[in-house]
Formats: structure tokens, C-alpha cells, sequence
């Protein structure tokens, strides 16, 4: 099955123009941009923003019964464009420095990134429906067997994938706390 590539365009020329204006505070400042410093608080503002959005809409709308915006289809794509430039934005936030829990909270975030594009890969194998598969065709009794092998493959993907997201968003919100405490309570 084939789908449209749209989101990862778009999270391609995101994620140019994010560069574009991140190389130019680093030719303004001659430095790569402090992650406290306004620009880098900024951006990594931004692209948490992006990730919370990625996972709190996309989630409440996939398991609503009652919402019918947007179809999923068009969520999947919102998902997966801000599952990419978010965090694009909070790697560059980082200041290109990886230590303790910020550091823990950025290797979680490229894990959960590399997940996506593992399920993307999963979820664009598998037909949505079983129609066109006659089982007296020949062959038919493959395909539906590779069709119930590639959604048993998706439920293990997400059962993987859930728990990872979680565990980022409970560090970056302790990294948030942290950087609140000790950097504006404590002054």
C-alpha cells in the first residue's frame, strides 16, 4: 500500500526553515546559541509544545468516539509532521550538549523519533481493509496471513512505542521543573 508523503515534506521544509533561522542567531552571535539563553528557551519552548501537541491531540482524537474533525488520515499526518519538527526544535535547543537528565530526555526523544518512522514503515505495509482479498484466489490465503502478521507486528510496535513517549514526557517535564527552579526561582 502506498500513501502520500506530504507530512514528511512539509516536516522537511519545516525543519529547513527552522535551520535557516537558527544559522542565522549563530552568525548574529557568533556561537551556537545557549539552551537558557532566549533563543534557545524559545525553540525549545516551541518544539516541546510541537511534541505535547503530537501526542495529546492526536491521541484524544484517535481514541474518541464522539470527534469527527478531521478525519484520521489528516491527524496521522499532523502526528507525524510535529512528531518530526518538534523534535528538530528540542535538539537544537540542547546547545549540542548531552549531560544528565537533559541529556537522558534528548537520547529518549531521537528513540521515540526513530520508533515513528519504524511504525510509519509498519503502518503504510498494512491494507486498511480486507477487501480485494479473495480467499478461493491463489495466493489469498498468504496475503491474509501477512496482513494478520503485519498488524500483530503494529500492536508489538505500539506496545513498545507508548511506553517510550511516556517515559520522555515524564523526563522532559522533570528537565522543565528542574530548569524553572534553578534558573528563576533560585535567582
Amino acid at each position: 500500500m502506498q500513501r502520500n508523503d506530504k507530512e514528511l515534506w512539509l516536516s522537511l521544509l519545516g525543519a529547513a526553515v527552522i535551520t535557516a533561522i537558527y544559522a542565522f542567531v549563530v552568525n548574529w552571535n557568533h556561537a551556537v546559541p545557549a539552551a537558557g539563553s532566549l533563543f534557545g528557551h524559545l525553540i525549545g519552548v516551541l518544539g516541546f509544545l510541537l511534541m505535547l501537541l503530537t501526542e495529546t491531540l492526536y491521541s484524544f482524537r484517535k481514541r474518541s468516539r464522539r470527534a469527527r474533525w478531521g478525519s484520521m488520515e489528516s491527524w496521522l499526518q499532523f502526528h507525524i509532521f510535529t512528531g518530526l519538527v518538534g523534535p528538530y526544535m528540542v535538539l537544537l535547543h540542547t546547545s549540542w550538549k548531552f549531560n544528565g537528565l537533559a541529556g537522558a530526555t534528548t537520547l529518549l526523544t531521537v528513540i521515540i523519533v526513530i520508533s515513528g518512522f519504524i511504525g510509519r514503515y509498519i503502518y503504510t505495509r498494512i491494507p486498511r481493509a480486507l477487501e480485494g482479498v479473495l480467499i478461493t484466489a491463489p495466493g489469498a490465503q498468504a496475503q491474509a496471513v501477512s496482513l494478520a502478521r503485519a498488524r500483530r507486528t503494529l500492536s508489538i510496535w505500539h506496545a513498545i512505542h507508548i511506553p517510550i513517549g511516556m517515559a520522555l514526557f515524564v523526563a522532559a517535564f522533570i528537565h522543565i521543573g528542574a530548569a524553572l527552579y534553578y534558573a528563576t526561582l533560585l535567582r
